[in-house]
């Protein structure tokens, strides 16, 4: 991608970097918000760890926590993508990002959302075979297919981020080249543009429905299903530790699917600005953090593993 032209007084210039203002309009909270998101990041990282590696026990070789591995990984990748510049644009004054480095940070930010969102999916599916044809579940739930799975969501992701990032970097990006955000997303930037965004705002929605909404109705589809064969189960245990379990999973998608769709639904809204950089942070930062805690404190076999390991 060649970098967009700059329109400043009349004459273009070559826009060869942006600068992200991030929280600057608020200086008295720099430290504040700096030592918060550094201790949630150190969090974030210690956590999606430690599931890493109390996955890999031999006691927890299913594909529901090959799955939960996967998805640690991920969040340790959304983090890594967007907390380390945020952390240091706020003790600096210089919060420029070049332009390939802004081309980069958006096309990874998608990659992991969409494909974090289709592994949600995936997850859903295994807990609906294993409720509802425990009988079967080794035979269709085996190693190859986990490893489909996880390879179909990464393809998916990708496909998406691609089309999502060309996109938006062959708009015309002839204002201010500031970003009011902490990262390169796709809603402040389409706002940079300087001619009618009103196709590209249109594909975008269809594409949050076919990246959220379609996985997600494909989640509520197995859980009906799941919680139908729950309330059959006579014993009163065995039902407790089922819904405890799909819980925890829905929980997560709840969280990714609110989320998601308020910055998403509505790009190019400059009125609710300050309230989507507080949902991005949540998306990139307090979500990937609460995974390791939604999945291994309400989980008897991890919480047991990782007292063995520790």
């Amino acid at each position: 991608m060649e970098p967009a032209e700059e329109q400043d007084a009349g004459n273009h210039t070559l826009l060869t970097e942006f600068v992200l203002s991030g929280w600057s309009s608020r200086p008295e909270l720099q430290h504040l918000v700096f030592f918060t998101i550094c201790l949630v990041y150190s969090m974030t990282l210690i956590g999606n760890l430690l599931i890493c590696m109390v996955t890999v026990h031999p006691a927890l070789h299913t594909p529901m926590y090959f799955f939960l591995r996967v998805l640690s990984l991920l969040d340790i990748s959304t983090a890594t993508v967007v907390v380390p510049k945020m952390l240091v644009n706020l003790l600096s004054e210089d919060r420029s990002i070049s332009y390939l480095g802004c081309v980069t940070q958006l096309y990874c930010v998608v990659f992991l959302a969409a494909t974090e969102w289709y592994l949600l999916a995936a997850m859903a599916y295994d807990r609906y075979v294993a409720v509802c044809s425990p009988l079967r579940y080794s035979a269709i739930m085996n190693t190859r297919a986990c490893l489909c799975l996880v390879l179909l969501s990464c393809c998916s992701g990708k496909v998406v981020s691609v089309v999502q990032t060309a996109w938006v970097f062959t708009l015309s990006l002839c204002g201010p080249r500031r970003i009011n955000y902490f990262f390169c997303d796709i809603p402040p930037l389409i706002m940079l543009s300087c001619t009618d965004t009103s196709l590209y705002e249109r594909q975008l929605v269809s594409a949050t429905v076919l990246v959220i909404f379609t996985p997600f109705c494909l989640i509520l589809l197995s859980y009906t299903c799941i919680i139908s064969s729950i309330l059959k189960i006579s014993s009163a245990e065995s039902r407790h530790k089922t819904f405890s379990t799909c819980s925890s999973h829905l929980t997560v998608v709840t969280l990714y699917c609110a989320s998601g769709t308020l910055i998403y639904l509505q790009p190019k809204s400059s009125s609710s600005q300050d309230a989507k950089k507080i949902l991005a942070l949540i998306y990139t930062t307090v979500i990937p953090t609460l995974n390791p805690l939604i999945y291994s404190l309400r989980n008897k076999e991890v919480k047991e593993v990782l007292i063995r390991v520790m």
